[in-house]
């Protein structure tokens, strides 16, 4: 499956529009990585457990949106667009979304 953010995939044609994909999760704070978190908060630098866990949505989130465009026979998203959101506290959605298509 390609994946890309532009709207044409480079040496490709679009043959067919399938329409529009999406996939998304949401995903809490762990307490444990509170505590980590807030330490590191004193003393500066990467909190590296949230971008890990929000390393983990993201691909979780365009894993989503690939199977739901492989369910409409596409091989490729074009013009893909990954935001965030919350949803309540300590909670987060990541959506990954585009257009399905099939190249050629």
């Amino acid at each position: 499956m390609i994946i890309v953010t532009t709207d044409y995939v480079p040496g490709k044609e679009i043959k067919e529009l399938k329409g529009f994909v999406r996939g998304s999760t949401v995903q809490a704070k762990h307490i444990g990585k509170d505590i980590i978190a807030g330490l590191k908060t004193i003393i500066g630098g990467e909190i590296s457990e949230y971008s890990e866990l929000m390393e983990e949505a993201r691909k979780q989130a365009i894993d989503r949106m690939k199977a739901e465009a492989s369910q409409l026979g596409a091989n490729a998203v074009v013009a893909v667009r990954l935001e965030t959101s919350s949803v309540m506290q300590n909670a987060s959605e990541i959506i990954a979304y585009g257009t399905a298509v099939t190249v050629e």
